[in-house]
């Protein structure tokens, strides 16, 4: 019975060893793993460890390359605005208003735009529809000093105006002025104003198509416009536009655009219209145009066409060579003389009257072509002028 307890306990503690030696082997082959004092541990989500940069953030900015100097064409614009922006203006207008309750005079802006010396005198050259609605005019120049304006003369068909400030001699510098009879579709295009208010701003393009027409505010058509690609916004209008030898062949007055903002497509009134216009604006007030000495019927109430002569003015060229205005005979009413054609122009409207009459000075010699009661005269005459 001994024998038989001390060999169970023998084999009981053997296999205590064998159990104990198994479970150190299974504890060695788990998931835990050791590592020595210069390695670091990581589980998931953590962020890893940047490493400490070598030398200072200056010492890792990259190389700087020199200037290799401006091109031909770069050095001939910069050098064309610097030229030209001392010339350039910046236009502000205000509307006085008194109230009717407290007598209160409030001034109302109503609007900015661009203009450009014209002269050494201070005259300054703009758009008419700049003015249109303010009766106080201030300008800024390119030192963004202020100046108060007074208007010189205006050309509503033309949409052009003239101020005038007074300004130390040192700060007047006129543009010099180009010619556009002879431009050619493609030729650079520089325009500089201020577009939404920002001052002193060029653009550049070409010019994009020569004999456009545009409207006035007065209706009247506006020939021989140049169209350019330079970008012209709100604000521009008055600005110059020049060539690339800096000189003067354009002022921006319009753009096309359904949304009122640039869209690529520009017009400016053409530097000979303007060179004939604004002497005119700058001695008399307003352009002095040629007149034949009469008052036409409205045009709603002419059927043919034509414009027909209303009045005769006592002492004008007409009266002169015997046209007629509208009569009354027993009761009726007989019809003014019908103008068909100036010179073989011919006339369909009171409109392209005008607009034909504009092409000569007083003074001039031309042939009038009219129907009186069916029948179709002609007459010679010597256009007056508008300015006594």
């Amino acid at each position: 019975m001994k024998i038989s307890q001390l060999l169970l306990g023998l084999c009981m503690l053997v296999a205590g060893i064998l159990l104990g030696n198994k479970l150190t082997e299974q504890k060695s082959g788990s998931n835990f793993v050791q590592v020595s004092d210069n390695q670091h541990s990581t589980t998931a989500g953590e962020e890893p460890k940047i490493e400490e940069p070598t030398g200072s953030a200056a010492s890792l900015k990259r190389e700087v390359i020199d200037f290799k100097g401006f091109g031909s064409h770069e050095q001939g614009v910069i050098d064309l605005f610097e030229g030209a922006a001392a010339s350039v203006v910046f236009i502000s207008s205000t509307a006085r208003s008194q109230s009717r309750w407290t007598m209160d005079i409030t001034e109302i802006p109503k609007g900015t735009g661009t203009g450009f010396m014209w002269d050494d005198q201070g005259h300054i050259v703009t758009n008419f529809h700049v003015l249109e609605g303010g009766n106080q005019f201030s300008v800024m120049l390119n030192d963004q000093s202020s100046y108060k304006a007074k208007v010189v003369g205006i050309a509503p068909n033309k949409d052009l105006a003239v101020l005038k400030i007074e300004a130390p001699e040192k700060m007047i510098e006129a543009l010099p002025i180009g010619r556009s009879h002879d431009l050619k579709v493609g030729q650079f295009a520089y325009a500089i104003g201020n577009p939404f208010g920002f001052d002193q701003t060029l653009t550049t393009g070409v010019i994009s198509a020569l004999g456009r027409e545009i409207t006035s505010v007065t209706g009247t058509k506006i020939y021989d416009v140049i169209q350019t690609d330079a970008a012209i916004n709100p604000g521009n209008s008055g600005g110059p536009l020049l060539d690339s030898s800096g000189r003067l062949i354009g002022v921006n007055t319009a753009i096309y655009s359904p949304s009122g903002a640039y869209s690529g497509i520009g017009f400016s009134i053409p530097v000979d219209i303007v060179n004939m216009v604004i002497p005119d604006l700058i001695k008399y007030g307003r352009v002095n145009r040629p007149l034949i000495g009469i008052e036409l019927v409205n045009q709603s109430y002419v059927r043919e066409p034509g414009a027909m002569i209303n009045k005769v003015t006592e002492g004008g060229p007409a009266m002169g060579v015997g046209l007629k205005g509208i009569a009354r005979s027993n009761g009726s009413i007989i019809a003014g003389d019908l103008i068909k054609a100036i010179d073989g122009n011919q006339i369909v409207s009171n409109v392209s009257l005008i607009e034909t009459l504009e092409k000569y000075k007083p003074g001039d010699q031309v042939t009038i072509s009219y129907d009186r009661n069916g029948q179709l005269y002609e007459v010679e005459l010597k256009l007056s002028s508008s300015v006594k």
